[in-house]
């Protein structure tokens, strides 16, 4: 059985126990050597092999996994945070659908919420928004034009950007013509859950000196919405006037 696991975001005990246990037991793991925390390897065998992806292509990553399975072998594809969020596994689970090979998808915790949970924060607050986006600048990767930041701005929901913070005068650029104004409240989380983590809080107006001025342009996942700062009512899930199928209403 092949494995694509999430890592999680980088501490290296926010991975699943169903994850850690396929590690445990791998004789063959393939990881984002650029993202993924090597402390993970530490749990597999003595006699694991491991590759890292970072310097192969689609084609060599579906060779090794080829040649594992047919020496009966298990095999884990370890990617960072969640493997369906920007994973890049679709087109590995298509040639291995090609070549009859089965494979599990095992999810991770992905960045855009161990960023928010580093914030201390949360993206759904009852009258300031129930939708949460999560998307990124065009870079040599194309996003549909539909989903330009300037468009997904103008529904005020809270935003989760990825890999976008290298564009970080770009990205500021187009947020502020969708909102129509700079007085957003901004987070920016540098690899969040590591034990170097930095956070920088901002507004629209300042982020990008913030960010810059910090040097970072990269592994920054970019917060953006009225959940960050501001008031909110109180959600009827433990207002004692609210009653539902658990509880009564408080006399």
């Amino acid at each position: 059985m092949i494995s694509f696991v999430g890592a999680g975001p980088g501490n290296v005990d926010l991975i699943t126990i169903k994850g850690r246990r396929l590690l445990e037991e791998a004789d063959v793991v393939i990881y984002a050597g650029s993202l993924v925390s090597k402390e993970h390897l530490e749990f597999c065998k003595e006699e694991t092999e491991f590759h890292n992806s970072a310097s192969m292509t689609l084609e060599e990553v579906v060779e090794v996994i080829e040649r594992s399975v047919k020496d009966n072998l298990k095999v884990v594809r370890l990617h960072t945070g969640d493997p369906t969020i920007y994973g890049a596994i679709r087109e590995q689970m298509d040639l291995l659908d090609a070549r009859g090979i089965s494979y599990e998808v095992i999810p991770g915790v992905s960045s855009f919420t161990a960023a928010c949970a580093s914030i201390k924060k949360e993206f759904t607050l009852p009258d300031v928004s129930q939708t949460i986006i999560l998307t990124r600048i065009e870079g040599r990767t194309p996003v549909p034009e539909e989903e330009d930041l300037e468009s997904l701005a103008k529904h005020k929901a809270s935003m989760a950007i990825f890999l976008s913070v290298q564009e970080i005068d770009r990205v500021v650029e187009k947020l502020v013509k969708g909102y129509g104004n700079d007085n957003v409240p901004v987070a920016i989380v540098y690899k969040a859950t590591w034990e170097d983590e930095k956070i920088i809080f901002g507004t629209l107006k300042d982020i990008e000196e913030k960010v810059k001025k910090e040097n970072i342009n990269k592994m920054g996942q970019i917060l953006v919405g009225n959940f960050i700062e501001g008031e909110y009512e109180r959600s009827k899930l433990y207002d004692p006037s609210f009653t539902h199928k658990f509880r009564s209403a408080s006399k």
